[in-house]
């Protein structure tokens, strides 16, 4: 039987937009994927706990209010202290305040820990596509 892995999604944070996260959660359903949704609000503690929990392949977190930097300045540090380093981090969304280049946001957030970083209004198909091509380099799929 071929395993089917498990992916976290959530906004992080004080964030309540959802519909994103619903968008890709879906998305990721579809293409055959486990999926625990999160929904809005998600702190980066409840993050780190859920993928314990669930042996967490990957987690996926969006956020469209412009504060996920400073919500996630020590998340990486925690996910290491969780023994997480082998989790897969993906974020997407408008990820700081204002207009900006998604080539000088992109560094900022591979510094906090995260494998692919999107900007928004980047097609699920791609973070998909990204996801199944890195979980088969780690022998997860």
């Amino acid at each position: 039987m071929e395993r089917v892995p498990t992916v976290i999604t959530g906004t992080v944070g004080m964030d309540a937009h959802v519909i994103g996260t619903k968008v890709l959660s879906r998305a990721l359903k579809d293409a055959g994927f486990k999926v625990v949704e999160l929904g809005m609000q998600v702190s980066p503690e409840e993050f780190i706990s859920v993928a314990q929990e669930t042996r967490a392949d990957a987690i996926l977190m969006t956020s469209l209010y412009g504060m996920a930097e400073l919500d996630l300045k020590d998340f990486n540090e925690k996910r290491m202290e969780a023994g997480l380093g082998d989790v897969l981090l993906y974020i997407g969304g408008n990820l700081v305040i204002g207009r900006y280049d998604p080539k000088e946001v992109e560094p900022r957030f591979k510094k906090l820990g995260f494998d692919r970083v999107y900007p928004p209004e980047t097609d699920t198909e791609k973070g998909i596509e990204d996801l199944k091509n890195d979980l088969k380099a780690k022998g997860k799929m």
